[in-house]
């Protein structure tokens, strides 16, 4: 048993919960071996080579995926106002589903079993240098306060430079 109210246990869950734009298909009749063929393909490519991947590959699995992508894809836009030209796959996984069990009838009255199985796949994106871009706007503040730094000690040097100058004009 967990420790505490089932509120609090709620509210630690939805703390930690993912935020990366992720999109997920449940109850896919393709076996998790299928899928996985497809699937180890395109993980870490990001999203428009994956397209292209899935597009070109013949296999029935690369059409169900190929649709789970374009989904991903267009939560990532709208929900989380992300750019689909900076998104990479960053997970993508298949999971064991049910199984159906039908029957093949065979001779002499024996009975063979068949197994149709399914998953359920998931697909989550991320930002493509989401990490280095937090480093360069912080780069990019360390440079911009260092140039403001220089231009203000030159603005100095003139002004003490000027007045030097015109008294020798004077005289």
């Amino acid at each position: 048993m967990a420790n505490g109210h089932r509120s609090q246990i709620k509210r630690e869950r939805n703390s930690r919960k993912d935020t990366r734009p992720s999109a997920k298909l449940s109850y896919a009749r393709i076996p998790v071996q299928k899928a996985c063929f497809v699937l180890d393909a395109i993980r870490g490519k990001d999203v428009a080579e994956a397209e292209a991947i899935l597009l070109y590959n013949p296999r029935y699995a690369s059409s169900v995926i190929l649709k789970l992508l374009k989904s991903a894809v267009a939560n990532a836009e709208n929900n989380l106002g992300m750019n689909a030209d900076n998104l990479y796959i960053a997970e993508c996984r298949a999971d064991n589903g049910p199984i159906m069990k039908r029957i093949q009838p065979r001779a002499q009255g024996r009975a063979y079993r068949i197994l149709k199985r399914e998953c359920h796949l998931t697909i989550i994106l991320d930002e493509k240098n989401a990490s280095a871009k937090a480093q360069n706007t912080k780069d990019e503040k360390a440079a911009d306060a260092a140039s403001d730094k220089e231009t203000s000690a030159k603005a100095d040097a003139k002004t003490e430079e000027a007045p030097a100058e015109k008294t020798e004009a004077k005289d």
